[in-house]
This record gives C-alpha cells, sequence and structure tokens, in this order.
C-alpha cells in the first residue's frame, strides 16, 4: 500500500541519524534520572499524591521520556517539513498529488514516531528498569490499551502539528505558533507534571484538552489506572480528539488551498 510504502520510507530517513539518536538516549536518560529523584522526594512527602504510589511516580517519568519524542512533543517531524514546504510555495507540489496531504504527512509521520520509539523509547526506559523499580504492564489489556493509546497520542499530536504547520499559509513562518503550542503541550500533556496532581478546575480543563492524550492517557492505562470500560472510554478520549482534529486538519487545508489559488500558487 502507498501509505505503508511512505510510513517505510519516514523509517528509513529517520534511522539515519544514528548519532543524533544516541545523544537522544543519553539526555533522555540523563533528565529520567533527574526527574526520578525528584517525584521521589514529592512522593516521599505525599505517598498518595494523585492517586499514584512512588512505583507509579518513578514509572510515569519514563514513560514520560520514551514517548517524548515519539509523539515529537514540542514539534517537529512531517509537518515541519510541510510547513517549510508552505514557506517556499513547494506545496504546490503536494497539491498536484494524487494523494491528500494530510494521509500523505500522518502516514509519513507514523513512520517517525516508530522509528523513534523503538530508538529513544526502549533505549532509556532499558536504563530506568535498571536503576529504578519500574512498573510493567498492569496486565494483558494494559499492554495492548498502551499500544493502542500509543498509536492513537501520536495521531492527535500530528493533527495539532499539521494545523500549526498551516498557520505559514498565512504567516509564512510558523516559528512563533510552534513555540506557543510547545509550550502548551509540555504544560497540558503531563510531561511537566502529571495531570492527576493539577488541583480542582485546572485538572478538569487539563484532562479534557487533546493534549492529555499525549502522555497522561498512555501512561494511566499503562500503570493500569484506567480498565474495562474505563479502558475503553480513554481510548474514545482520545479517538474524539482525533475526529475532531482531523476535521479541522482538513477544514483549514480547503481554505489554505483557495487562499493559494487567489495568490496565484
Amino acid at each position: 500500500m502507498l501509505y505503508v510504502a511512505i510510513a517505510t520510507r519516514a523509517f528509513r530517513r529517520y534511522s539515519t541519524y544514528r548519532a543524533a539518536t544516541l545523544a537522544g538516549v543519553f539526555t533522555n536518560s540523563v533528565f529520567g534520572v533527574i526527574y526520578s529523584f525528584a517525584y521521589l522526594a514529592l512522593w516521599e512527602a505525599n505517598p498518595t499524591a494523585g492517586g499514584y504510589d512512588k512505583v507509579d511516580a518513578v514509572t510515569y517519568v519514563w514513560l514520560g521520556q520514551a514517548l517524548l519524542m515519539t509523539i515529537a512533543l514540542w514539534g517537529g517531524g512531517t509537518t515541519d517539513d510541510l510547513a517549510e514546504r508552505i514557506r517556499t510555495g513547494d506545496v504546490a507540489i503536494d497539491l498536484y498529488r494524487p494523494v491528500g496531504i494530510v494521509g500523505w504527512y500522518l502516514a509519513a509521520d507514523l513512520g517517525r514516531a516508530a522509528y523513534h520509539f523503538l530508538a529513544r523509547g526502549i533505549g532509556p526506559t532499558l536504563i530506568g528498569f535498571i536503576i529504578f523499580d519500574i512498573r510493567l504492564p498492569a496486565g494483558p489489556a494494559a499492554a495492548v490499551g498502551f499500544a493502542v493509546s500509543l498509536v492513537l497520542a501520536v495521531v492527535v499530536s500530528f493533527t495539532i502539528r499539521f494545523l500549526v504547520a498551516s498557520s505559514a499559509f498565512w504567516l509564512l513562518d510558523q516559528s512563533g505558533v510552534k513555540v506557543m503550542s510547545g509550550a502548551f503541550a509540555i504544560f497540558f500533556s503531563g510531561m511537566m507534571l502529571p495531570l492527576v496532581l493539577f488541583p480542582g478546575w485546572l485538572g478538569t480543563l487539563a484532562n479534557a484538552l487533546p493534549w492529555a492524550s499525549y502522555v497522561q492517557v498512555p501512561a494511566d492505562i499503562w500503570l493500569g489506572k484506567h480498565t474495562g470500560t474505563d479502558l475503553l472510554a480513554a481510548l474514545g478520549f482520545q479517538v474524539f480528539w482525533i475526529v475532531v482534529l482531523l476535521g479541522c486538519c482538513h477544514a483549514v487545508l480547503r481554505a489554505a488551498t483557495r487562499k493559494v489559488v487567489v495568490q496565484g500558487g
């Protein structure tokens, strides 16, 4: 299939950056150790904070490090390629392809995510297993649910990054929007601090936003916090945002295409 071929080529493309991958594994591991000790100190003061215990907290840290590049938390990936092609006008070639732009770049981003999960996700996690007490998935359902949730998390991330990249149709440069989007992602995904620690209305809001799909939902599934129908509801939450955001991507692309035509591009 065409989309499989696109994903495979993206996987191979990112696998060529071996030195960067090794440096990234080292960096993720260092930050994983730092965050683990910080979380252990926090949970030493409050052993049941957010419904987690110490093992849950440390496991959450290393899951976050594994997901950081997989979901492209700060942006990047194939959507940066799209933003650059919009800036240079090469996106006109993409518009002539017999394949939709959203599907093309999504397939490539899934290939990118697969490589980063295998190379920069599993590596730091193994180091975490060696140094700390990390919890394994609560059972087969949690393991399968985590795998599905991971794919959905990448798709949610892609849709937001696609919308950010599409801002270049009007702004010519996505940089400012990308920085702002990255700040929201760090805070509301649970990467900076688990959303279960957010108080009151802020916690309710954070858990309702699409960024919660990035880290908090997959991590809670791994930790066994979502089981049975609650597990299906957690996956449904991610699917809901995918449907909404993909719809937004197509709507923005249609509007942008009209703009390109008006400009004579």
